[in-house]
């Protein structure tokens, strides 16, 4: 794929990835874009009761789907990825210090084979091309009983143990509530209120802070020296800042808008996944991913 976001004050979303049209986006409980670039979307019954059988149905790359059966979801607000291994993992965005099944690891056959608990108010949940998972929390976790979410940032392996977790380095504030989250490869890009630094997070080394201008963007790209930012308070919700990155700074170049394919505003609730150099965003009725992306994969 050749460049496909020169400087340009705004940019229109490109169609990435539909649901099979047979299927009825009214079942649609969650839905993402997994490391590989595979999206993925789970479908149980709105009046499903934990626990409850759910199907993912998944589409790759080349348009090729599949259909996996997921037996005993405990999940009533799910967040969901995929696992490299064919596997998926499922997990509550809200739960109690002693819900210990919150997080639900299926095999490729859709069966459970792993649970454990990674603190309640989760606001991501990625999978990294290793198969770990990268957890952020909203304030209501972080600022609550329940000790897993006061980092604001966890990564957890995919049977329940604890990798790494953010500590703020000098020049940042803690978490108090993780706005945008980039997993590429083993590591994390990551903006939280208040001060949204930007951090990469490298489990196993420093991480990295900027300075950064851009408040309250809930999704960014990042691609070499380059990062664009999504979203902000408010009218500024499909707002586009791309920045330059400076040694230890973010620099503004361009603001714009992110717009719909043909050139039709956002609007209404959305989902976003980031993943280096590509933002993948969906809007109701949540049949179709649209991406921007920096460059090439």
């Amino acid at each position: 794929m050749q460049e496909i976001t020169p400087r340009t004050p705004d940019h229109a979303l490109r169609p990435y990835a539909r649901i099979p049209s047979r299927v009825r986006t009214r079942l649609v409980r969650a839905s993402t874009v997994d490391a590989a670039g595979h999206a993925h979307w789970l479908l149980a019954g709105r009046d499903a009761r934990a626990p409850y059988e759910a199907r993912v149905v998944s589409v790759a790359p080349d348009g090729t789907s599949r259909e996996t059966a997921l037996r005993g979801v405990g999940a009533r607000f799910p967040k969901f990825d995929a696992l490299p291994d064919g596997g998926f993992v499922v997990a509550s965005a809200r739960a109690g210090r002693t819900d210990t099944d919150q997080v639900q690891v299926f095999d490729a056959l859709g069966e459970v084979v792993r649970a454990f608990h990674v603190g309640d108010a989760i606001e991501h949940l990625l999978a990294d091309e290793a198969g770990h998972l990268w957890v952020g929390h909203f304030d209501e976790g972080v600022y609550a009983d329940d000790e897993l979410s006061h980092a604001g940032l966890r990564r957890w392996s995919s049977g329940g143990d604890p990798l790494w977790s953010y500590l703020p380095p000098d020049g940042t504030t803690h978490i108090a509530d993780l706005y945008a989250l980039n997993v590429v490869g083993t590591t994390a890009w990551s903006c939280a209120y208040t001060d949204f630094a930007l951090v990469h997070n490298r489990p196993g080394r420093p991480s990295v802070v900027r300075k950064n201008p851009v408040r309250a963007a809930r999704a960014l790209a990042v691609h070499g020296d380059r990062v664009v930012f999504l979203g902000g308070y408010g009218d500024d919700h499909d707002r586009l800042v791309d920045c330059d990155l400076v040694g230890l700074e973010v620099r503004p170049v361009t603001t714009g808008r992110l717009t719909r394919p043909g050139g039709a505003p956002l609007k209404g609730r959305r989902r976003v996944v980031a993943r280096g150099p590509r933002i993948y965003v969906q809007e109701a009725p949540c049949a179709e991913w649209w991406v921007f992306g920096l460059s090439a994969l």
